[in-house]
Order: structure tokens, then C-alpha cells, then sequence
């Protein structure tokens, strides 16, 4: 069977797993950004604040993935748990590291300004230095979600969502008549979603950032 006609007889299968990668990687984000920005706000203050965020988030990565989900099936169970936990936990550096340097790249005396006019500290940061910091930490999310699309795949080996199960069917039975169009499928539709994400943060990018800051 050629790969165009393997395409063709499994695209529901295909279609499903690519909505399951896309679905696990976005929530992912989501909450890897949300936790990656909060701790940027609380240590960027702090040059022994920030050094430990960074190194500690950076301190993950250098666990394989594959190990790491590894770890986390007796705990959590096989599925939609570990997959999470581990992409989380994976997504986290780029976004640490872009708020904190973002944060810490707002021009000072714009802050001055604001605590001149009676801002308080919240509404300086919500409404000053985020904002101006928003270039550099969509940036650090961009990256992450290109890393999250590639580390999503080996979620299959705890059973979890995505095109990496074409990947690891196609591997298990390599041999076999539809083996590399497995692993070929599993492949490029990942290729193919991270453009998709990286050119749908452009777009968020360009309605987000104003002119006059955009790199």
C-alpha cells in the first residue's frame, strides 16, 4: 500500500490522533504559560530569585522524557496524567526565562511614571510591564510548544493521546506492509501541526503587540 493510500483509508484515524495532540499540547500551554509567567512576576525582582527559577526549570529538561514519563506511570497511572504532568513540567523554561528577562527589560522610568500618577504596584504590573514584557514571553511560548509537539509523541508510551501512537505502532512492527507509513504519518502530521501553532502565534503576535514594540 503506498502512503497516499494508507493516508486515505486511515485519515479518521489520523484526524482523531492529530485532535488528541493538538487538544493535550494546547492545555498544556495553557497551563505551563500561566505558571511560567507567575513565576517570572515573583522572582524577577530578585537576581538570586530569578538564577534559581531559571536553573530549577532548566534542571527538568535535562531529565530524557521518555524516563521521565517512565517515573510518573507508578504514581499517576498510565493515559492523560502523565502526559500532562510531563509536558507541563517541559514547557515550563521558555516562559520562565522570557517573563523573567522581559520583566527585567521594562524601561524604569516608565515604572516611575506609573508609581508617579498613583499606580499601585499591581496595576503597574498588569498594566505596564506585562504588556511590554508580552513580546519576549510569547517568544518563550512559542518555543515551548515547538518542543511540546516533538516530546508529545512519546506520550503513547504511557498510553497517552496523539499522533506519537502512529509513531509507536509503525516502530512496533517494523516489518510489517503499513510500518513506515505509520511512523511517516505519525511524523509529518506533527511537522505539520507545529507550523500550524507557530504560524497561529504569529497572527496572535501581530493583533497583540503594538507596532511600536514589535520585533
Amino acid at each position: 500500500m503506498s502512503f497516499w493510500e494508507y493516508l486515505t483509508t486511515r485519515h479518521q484515524q489520523l484526524l482523531t490522533d492529530a485532535f488528541q495532540h493538538v487538544s493535550a499540547v494546547f492545555q498544556c500551554m495553557v497551563i505551563a504559560t500561566v505558571l511560567g509567567v507567575v513565576i517570572g512576576v515573583v522572582s524577577y525582582r530578585s537576581g538570586w530569585g530569578g538564577s534559581l527559577a531559571i536553573t530549577s526549570t532548566a534542571t527538568i529538561l535535562t531529565i530524557p522524557s521518555l524516563a521521565a514519563i517512565g517515573l510518573l506511570i507508578p504514581l499517576v497511572g498510565l493515559g492523560v496524567a502523565p502526559t500532562v504532568i510531563t509536558l507541563t513540567l517541559y514547557g515550563l523554561l521558555p516562559i520562565v526565562r522570557n517573563s523573567i528577562v522581559g520583566l527585567r527589560g521594562v524601561d524604569p522610568s516608565l515604572v516611575d511614571a506609573a508609581t508617579g500618577i498613583g499606580m499601585s504596584r499591581t496595576a503597574r504590573l498588569c498594566r505596564v510591564e506585562l504588556p511590554l514584557a508580552w513580546p519576549p514571553i510569547l517568544t518563550g511560548i512559542r518555543v515551548s510548544t515547538q518542543m511540546l509537539m516533538g516530546i508529545a509523541a512519546i506520550a503513547a508510551y504511557a498510553s497517552g493521546p496523539g499522533l506519537g501512537n502512529e509513531i509507536f505502532r509503525g516502530i512496533a512492527s517494523l516489518g510489517s506492509a503499513n510500518a513506515i507509513n505509520q511512523v511517516l504519518a505519525g511524523t509529518l502530521g506533527i511537522v505539520i501541526l507545529a507550523l500550524l501553532f507557530d504560524a497561529a502565534y504569529v497572527l496572535l503576535g501581530r493583533l497583540t503587540i503594538p507596532r511600536g514594540i514589535r520585533a
